[in-house]
């Protein structure tokens, strides 16, 4: 189900831990599966969980707690949008806005050609940068005013 690659990535993150806290991992080992299947389907949840020696349903509550796990099928870049107040004081609704407006799409949604999905996110705990925005998890974009936007959304292209 996963590449040896990523079964190895596991199992350093597995080695952080005592032998017999595997279950410590899990966020990693979702974090890994992801990066390579794109999102997380519940075959690959249940793989995730059998792997650590945990119950699947341990694997799932993490998955369907957390925003940056990806239970559907997402576009190639993923972008979230901070909503909370200190982004929607400085402009995080008129980001959102004007990305759906740019895109075609709302909240939840993927572009026609698979390219961007757009999420309303949780504080990203970098209130001083507002209006924020997430790539793909991992690529935090300050002061996202409209040229930001463009000027990143040019790059993307």
């Amino acid at each position: 189900m996963l590449s040896a690659e990523s079964l190895a990535r596991i199992d350093r993150e597995v080695a952080k831990y005592p032998a017999d806290q595997k279950r410590s991992a899990t966020m990693s080992a979702l974090r890994i599966a992801q990066q390579e299947k794109g999102w997380l389907a519940t075959e690959t949840i249940e793989f995730v969980a059998n792997y650590l020696g945990i119950p699947p349903v341990a694997a799932y509550e993490v998955a369907t707690f957390y925003n940056m796990y990806n239970l559907k099928p997402v576009g190639k870049y993923k972008l979230t949008v901070c909503t909370n107040l200190p982004c929607a004081l400085t402009g995080g609704y008129d980001a959102a806005d004007y990305l759906k407006e740019k895109l075609g799409i709302g909240f939840g949604e993927t572009t026609e050609d698979g390219k961007f999905t757009l999420q309303e996110g949780e504080c990203m705990g970098a209130c001083g940068d507002a209006p924020v925005m997430l790539l793909n998890n991992h690529s935090m974009c300050s002061f996202m005013t409209r040229e930001a936007i463009d000027k990143k959304l040019a790059e993307l292209e």
